[in-house]
């Protein structure tokens, strides 16, 4: 997943370069949008891997 926020980074700053404000706009939200849904992914993952452990 994170490759994909890399890639539309990536996307994201090139557009800038050569001045497509409109697809760098673009680009840059569903980079911040595929990250933020890792982040919660991330975080659930850890919460129910040590809420899950029991010894």
């Amino acid at each position: 997943m994170l490759d994909w926020v890399v890639t539309f980074l990536i996307i994201a700053l090139i557009a800038a370069v050569f001045g497509f404000t409109g697809i760098a706009v673009a680009a840059a939200q569903i980079a911040q949008v595929v990250f933020f849904i890792f982040l919660v992914l991330f975080v659930l993952s850890l919460i129910l891997h040590i809420g899950g452990r029991r010894d």
